[in-house]
């Protein structure tokens, strides 16, 4: 097998090892922070969709049970 890339001639635990860790440390702050940005952002959506659900099961009880009452 003749890997004639940049870090051809490393050690496995270069290439496996040492690359990703240097990476996480540079990158880290970026990642975890686009993370967050996502999860908070996941659970706004999940957040709203359950008021807005709610919202709607409470108007429409609130709606029928004044239609109800009206046919009395």
């Amino acid at each position: 097998m003749s890997d004639n890339g940049f870090l051809s001639g490393l050690p496995w635990w270069v290439k496996w090892v040492a690359v990703p860790v240097i990476a996480l440390v540079v990158f880290g702050g970026l990642i975890a922070s686009i993370i967050g940005f996502i999860a908070g952002l996941l659970f706004k959506v999940v957040l709203f969709a359950a008021l807005v659900g709610g919202l709607v099961y409470v108007v429409k009880k609130f709606t029928s049970s004044s239609t109800s009452r009206s046919d009395w």
